[in-house]
């Protein structure tokens, strides 16, 4: 599944432009991306501010089993495998 501090209007925006067949989960308060560690301060540009970062949760029977920190989404996929396998 997905996260996103975006409406609930742009998540399904998305998911139509994309065909995107996962769940996506709106929080817009950002409790739960705080709580993964998933929002925080970003630069871009010289510039500051607070936004997403780009990591996944491997997640069996409700536990944490790895944690991509730093995704690439070019080769993505293929980690999530190899780190099954």
């Amino acid at each position: 599944m997905g996260v996103s501090a975006d409406s609930e209007a742009k998540q399904k925006k998305f998911v139509e432009k994309y065909n995107f067949p996962y769940l996506m989960l709106c929080d817009e308060s950002k409790e739960m991306l705080k709580s993964y560690k998933a929002w925080g301060p970003k630069k871009f540009r010289g510039r500051e501010y607070k936004g997403i970062y780009r990591i996944s949760y491997l997640v069996k029977n409700g536990v944490i089993q790895y944690v991509f920190d730093k995704v690439n989404t070019k080769t993505h996929a293929n980690d999530v495998l190899n780190e099954t396998h």
